[in-house]
């Protein structure tokens, strides 16, 4: 055999190790459970808008449909003329025994426009567990009693929910979306066997206010990009406990052409190799189908191995994806996977390259710990 034929067997020996640790990673996941607790405590639910497609209206309603004793819902815009106010008024007028407000947070100086965004609403808040959600974001009737109780645990002081994507239209979008639910999931539940939950995901996050001033508050993490990482990461530096939920939220990622979700997807490689550089090198081994592949191209003599490496990693993805995530997608599209996985790691090699990414527009660079490189905060630029 060749140096590099050796070298495919041992990645994809590394990889098989990977698609063993990720069942057991589900499986603790799914032996994990939320206490019932008699007494709940009020709940502030901050939830930033922008726009009204990604079913922003049906998301909307699913917060204030919570089956919770008492929780308010604070919500925001950059702008009075966004298409997001005229829902939010409109499903507000819907339910008024549920306390709401909306509130214009104005244009943001910073990059990070949903910090901004929370910075306006936290304030606002009558109670100290604040739960933050995106408004792409749906949620099941039980989840506020679920991610409450799993708060009111002993020393935890951050809890962070997964998601199952849901596609819009278009094939990138689908691709993006059972990626998510196979791929992505499986690495996070794997990194929470191995490393405990040491960051968090940020589509949907509670906490509470004195955690979070003990931080740096939202004023710090609005200079980072991936700043639900950096909120859970330094809550476990504070030695307090990170819980992932129990409550899967539903994650519309709407439609994107190629290029749009290329970028998207690039833009968080590069933030997560910034966030977690060894854990970033890590995931090589999580590239299944990728070296599947090399090692088939390398010598085609070696077919019933790629093919049964093939084969387990399909059988782990429908675990993760349909058992565990109870996704629809990985069970109609799963023959898709070995595609998305291909895709997934020529973005994972692109994300070694270069600081610069494309957000919202605009242009920026950031730093070696994730921060907007050359960005000041509102406070040190009006000094």
């Amino acid at each position: 055999m060749t140096f590099f034929e050796y070298l495919a067997l041992i990645l994809l020996a590394g990889s098989v190790v990977y698609c063993v640790l990720a069942l057991r990673g589900a499986a603790r996941y799914c032996r994990s459970g939320a206490p019932h607790l008699k007494t709940l405590p009020p709940v502030s639910v901050l939830r930033p808008l922008h726009g009204a497609a990604d079913d922003t209206e049906a998301n909307l309603r699913s917060i204030f449909e919570q089956r919770y004793p008492l929780f308010e819902v604070l919500l925001s815009v950059h702008d009075i003329t966004d298409p997001a106010v005229a829902v939010a008024r409109r499903v507000m007028a819907e339910y008024p025994r549920i306390e709401s407000r909306l509130i214009v947070a104005g244009p943001s100086p910073l990059p990070n426009a949903k910090v901004w965004s929370l910075r306006a609403l936290a304030p606002a808040a009558r109670y100290e567990a604040l739960v933050m959600s995106d408004s792409d974001i749906g949620l099941e009737p039980d989840a506020l009693e679920t991610i409450a109780s799993e708060l009111e645990q002993p020393n935890v002081a951050l809890v962070t929910c997964p998601y199952r994507a849901v596609p819009g239209q278009g094939f990138w979008p689908l691709i993006e979306a059972i990626g998510l639910n196979t791929e992505f999931f499986g690495g996070l539940i794997t990194a929470r066997l191995l490393n405990g939950m040491d960051f968090a995901i940020g589509c949907t996050i509670a906490t509470r206010k004195a955690d979070l001033d003990a931080i740096g508050g939202l004023e710090h993490l609005q200079l980072f990009l991936a700043e639900d990482f950096v909120m859970g990461n330094l809550m476990n530096q504070r030695g307090r406990t990170v819980i992932l939920s129990r409550s899967v939220i539903a994650h519309a990622i709407g439609g994107h052409s190629f290029a749009s979700s290329w970028r998207h997807r690039l833009r968080w490689s590069k933030s997560t190799r910034r966030s977690r550089p060894w854990g970033y090198v890590g995931e090589l081994f999580t590239r299944t189908y990728a070296i599947s592949l090399l090692l088939f191209l390398i010598d085609h003599r070696l077919w019933p191995v790629s093919l049964a490496a093939v084969g387990l990693r399909l059988a782990v993805d429908w675990h993760i994806g349909v058992r565990t995530l109870g996704d629809p997608l990985v069970r109609r599209y799963w023959w898709l996977l070995p595609v998305e996985g291909v895709a997934s790691f020529a973005n994972w090699v692109l994300g070694f390259f270069g600081k610069t990414i494309i957000w919202r527009g605009r242009r920026l660079t950031m730093a070696r710990d994730g921060s907007f490189e050359g960005v000041e905060s509102p406070a040190e630029s009006s000094s």
